[in-house]
């Protein structure tokens, strides 16, 4: 362990520290740690129900190979880019069950886009909803999901495909308005 993280036991103390802030410091930053350190789901009881949208974008690389077979239609387990648009829409819709404080949210409209880029594709996730929290980690699950579903049909050809670049790119809706990545 580094310098500024301490082990801290299970019963809790007001001094415990995550990084090096004190809990304390954090529960203004971090709205999943309560005053005592402990995980909390943040309560949105209080929150206005607003159009929510959430745009998360990903990339995937691919070896030529693997590419024109894709291309071909080639691929033994079938057709890898649908399969990762019907991945990723049933992932944004369980994202709840897979990440632990996520509110579950009955989304609107969830689009997966991929596109073929020099050296692999770029994929894309826009999740709606009308709701009291935002669909960020939705849209994050979504990118995710897809390209590793990509992964799966297409690693018989090619183990070496490399997933990243996922982040949120924009989101709009909320007491926070909106967010736009540079």
């Amino acid at each position: 362990m580094s310098g500024s993280h301490r082990k801290t036991n299970v019963k809790g103390s007001s001094n415990k520290t995550v990084g090096s802030k004190s809990h304390k410091s954090l529960k203004g930053a971090l709205s999943h740690i309560d005053a005592q350190g402990k995980v909390q789901m943040v309560d949105v009881s209080n929150k206005n129900i607003t159009n929510r949208i959430a745009v998360a974008r990903g990339h995937i690389s691919i070896s030529s190979l693997a590419l024109q077979t894709i291309r071909k239609g080639a691929i033994e387990k079938g057709a890898p880019l649908q399969a990762a648009r019907l991945a990723g829409i049933m992932a944004a819709k369980s994202t709840a069950k897979l990440i632990p404080l996520c509110h579950s949210i009955q989304l609107t409209s969830v689009d997966i886009d991929i596109k073929p880029r020099l050296g692999g594709y770029d994929i894309e996730a826009c999740v709606q909803a009308t709701a009291k929290t935002g669909v960020e980690m939705e849209a994050l699950t979504a990118v995710s999901v897809a390209a590793l579903t990509i992964y799966d049909m297409v690693k018989g050809v090619d183990k070496t495909m490399i997933i990243g670049k996922i982040r949120l790119v924009k989101k709009t809706g909320g007491r926070s308005g909106t967010y736009r990545s540079k």
